[in-house]
């Protein structure tokens, strides 16, 4: 049976204090919604459709590029309207996943187990869970035989039903031909005057269609997300799942509580990361890489053998093997270093490929720069390569040797093999092999008296 996935978004999350929707907020660096989207695609769901409704045109704008289709709920008069509403654009055949946009961790392996419960149109399914405190939840009633009957909500439940610790998570499957039978036919005579999604377990029941259930395998999968205490709690259960699969990997965590992953990480063998250190968007890390502590890495390539120390920033960067980085270094994007480059504490790059062996190892700043191998970059080196309106590039051979505080005023070009004196302003092109020394002449002036206090 073809896969449909309906996700509910439609809430303002008032408790968020936000002016984010609800499912804007973020986990792991992504919107919650991205979560349960991407859920949806991992499933190869035929189609998603979305529900939303408060900050809908932001929600929507945040997910133009995905092939998405979108159903508005106005006015949020519960679970079983939202559904209807995206009812219209749902087929008479196949199967519908109810999911939640505020709901972000549920597995695709529950999920599969949920779905291959419903194989028929005779079936339907949910995800249930049983828990030590069920305040709050809709129950589970079953008959003396075991059989799913109906759920009551907390608030329209009788104090026995309240006893019951099985509650219902508000995930369904649902074949699409009763959907378009039951949808239509919901009530809202209840104490909260809504539409519930629930009723319609209550009419399969009724006519004999199997009630299927499902546990997940970890409760924090079904958790929603009402505020910022409980997006926080989830934050740190996820990042843990994250942590824990590293290391599995063989990734050597210092403390797993002080690591954030907020994308995707692939790794080699015996790499090594110290606390505090935030991986962001695709990152990928060669065989014994070490990274120190209080680091960014964010959509970056780090070779084999590569040393990043403490307090280092790597945005949009490729590092060849065996460099060395830091401490308190910054590869802005479109830097690409080669083998064994040492960038030392206090350099910035930015688009700058540096060829092999290169080294700046302190107090410089490298922007659109192409510079060659075995090159020594002085302290306080600049390359100028702004002019106020254009950026220019600057071009260092091989093995020249640039001297401490020389400003590069690009577009220029130093030779291979060439060196500049110490506090140089180079302005012109410097050929292979020569000296450039481009600063004021010095002048003693031997009668001067320095000004006193009056």
């Amino acid at each position: 049976m073809e896969l449909n996935v309906v996700i509910l978004a439609a809430g303002k999350g008032t408790r968020m204090k936000s002016v984010l929707p609800k499912v804007m907020q973020p986990l792991a660096g992504r919107p919650l919604l991205r979560h349960v989207v991407d859920t949806a695609k991992a499933l190869s769901a035929a189609r998603t459709l979305v529900v939303y409704g408060h900050g809908g045109d932001l929600v929507q704008r945040a997910f133009a590029s995905e092939s998405l289709l979108w159903a508005e709920q106005a006015e949020q008069k519960g679970t079983g309207h939202a559904v209807q509403m995206a009812l219209p654009q749902l087929p008479a055949t196949g199967r519908t996943l109810i999911l939640y946009g505020d709901v972000p961790l549920t597995t695709t392996s529950t999920l599969g187990r949920l779905i291959e419960r419903v194989a028929s149109d005779a079936a339907m399914g949910l995800i249930t869970l049983v828990m030590d405190n069920p305040a709050g939840y809709g129950r589970i009633v079953r008959d003396a035989g075991g059989d799913v009957v109906r759920i009551v909500e907390q608030k329209d439940a009788s104090d026995d039903e309240k006893k019951i610790r099985e509650v219902n998570t508000g995930i369904f499957c649902v074949p699409n031909v009763l959907l378009h039978k039951w949808l239509p036919a919901l009530q809202n005579n209840n104490a909260q005057g809504e539409y519930y999604l629930t009723d319609i377990i209550a009419m399969a029941a009724a006519e004999n269609v199997r009630i299927e259930t499902v546990q997940p395998e970890q409760s924090w999968e079904v958790d929603g997300i009402n505020d910022k205490l409980q997006l926080s709690a989830l934050e740190r259960v996820h990042q843990r799942v994250l942590a824990d699969s590293l290391m599995r990997g063989g990734v050597t965590l210092i403390d797993p509580a002080r690591l954030d992953i907020r994308g995707s990480v692939t790794h080699g063998m015996d790499v090594h990361i110290e606390p505090n250190v935030i991986l962001e968007g695709r990152v990928v890390l060669g065989n014994n890489v070490r990274i120190g502590a209080n680091c960014q890495l964010k959509d970056c390539e780090i070779g084999d053998n590569v040393v990043i120390k403490p307090n280092s920033l790597i945005d949009d960067a490729r590092v060849g093997a065996g460099a060395e980085i830091g401490p308190f270094a910054r590869l802005r994007p479109g830097t690409v270093l080669a083998e064994n480059v040492h960038i030392g504490n206090f350099v910035e790059t930015k688009k700058a490929v540096i060829g092999k062996g290169s080294k700046a190892n302190h107090l410089a700043y490298l922007g659109d720069a192409e510079i060659g191998s075995g090159v020594n970059i002085g302290a306080g080196t600049i390359t100028c390569n702004y002019d106020g309106v254009n950026k220019h590039l600057t071009t260092i051979g091989d093995n020249a040797f640039i001297g401490t505080n020389t400003s590069l005023i690009a577009p220029v070009v130093v030779g291979a093999g060439a060196t500049t004196g110490a506090g140089s302003a180079i302005s012109k092109d410097v050929p292979d092999n020569t000296l450039a020394v481009a600063r004021g002449k010095q002048v003693v002036i031997e009668s001067w008296q320095r000004p006193v206090k009056k």
